[in-house]
């Protein structure tokens, strides 16, 4: 398999994956430990509404689809503030909304849009040193927000009602990171696909979450677990040659059902919930 890392399309979509699992780690340990996964659903098929307008009015079809993901995860807060409707409601409306508007836009444009299928599936060996760039420069961002607001994620995750309480920044924090978390699927959705995505960004973390529930441990055992499937995931796919993000989501299953089997066999009781 040494011989594929001669290709550049391929040390791309190594380093692509790389930056992709880190990204999904960190952000997926947020919005599993908040109870909030759903929002990755609902903005990954909202960017469908960005899609097909962008493709409708000639414009870069991944900026559009950015400006619903962000339009849309902002939403879903606001609503839920300023309506107090429920966020999983939210979340239903704008994924409802944002794929209805993407059928309906890419059904008005002429002829046919055969990169629709790179977003729905992702391909990763498309991945280019633009693409690189970008998701390295959102990684850094995304580390030094982390890392500054490190606390306050930590309340807001496990107990938002409490750090409001608190006098936290919670409105800050969690507009912040729900941008992050748009951003995040933005950049990753036409690599990885929306399986890819979606999988990435809760997989990795209930299996980190079958050996402990403090947050650090999940995110760093996330980031080591989602390194694993993915670059074994894209190796795999050189061997046996099929789509490697069914490869990468089908190891994340995998590796969930062995370390849950391990941890019953070894018959330790699950780890309370300890914030």
């Amino acid at each position: 398999m040494s011989e594929y890392l001669q290709y550049d399309f391929f040390r791309y979509a190594l380093a692509g994956v790389i930056l992709i699992s880190v990204c999904a780690a960190v952000i997926g340990t947020y919005i599993i430990t908040r109870r909030y996964v759903a929002i990755s659903g609902g903005i990954t098929h909202a960017c469908f509404g960005g899609l097909g307008l962008g493709y409708f009015l000639g414009i870069n079809p991944v900026v559009m689809a950015g400006v619903f993901a962000v339009g849309s995860s902002v939403g879903v807060e606001w609503m839920s503030r300023r309506f107090r409707l429920r966020e999983d409601s939210a979340i239903a409306m704008i994924w409802g909304v944002g794929m209805a508007l993407g059928v309906l836009f890419v059904f008005l444009t002429p002829g046919y849009v055969p990169e629709l299928n790179a977003f729905l599936f992702g391909n990763i060996l498309t991945v280019s040193a633009s693409d690189l760039l970008w998701l390295a420069a959102f990684t850094v961002v995304m580390l030094v927000f982390v890392a500054w607001q490190w606390r306050n994620i930590v309340a807001v995750s496990f107990d938002r009602d409490y750090a409001e309480v608190s006098g936290l920044p919670v409105k800050f924090v969690t507009y912040a990171m729900t941008v992050l978390v748009a951003v995040d699927i933005v950049l990753s959705i036409r690599l990885a696909g929306i399986m890819m995505i979606i999988s990435m960004l809760s997989l990795p973390i209930i299996t980190a979450e079958i050996f402990s529930h403090k947050y650090m441990r999940v995110l760093l055992l996330a980031v080591v677990f989602a390194l694993f499937s993915s670059v074994g995931g894209l190796f795999l796919s050189t061997v046996i040659d099929v789509p490697c993000s069914a490869l990468i989501v089908l190891l994340m299953a995998a590796l969930f059902c062995v370390c849950r089997l391990a941890k019953a066999l070894s018959g330790r009781k699950l780890p309370k919930n300890n914030s």
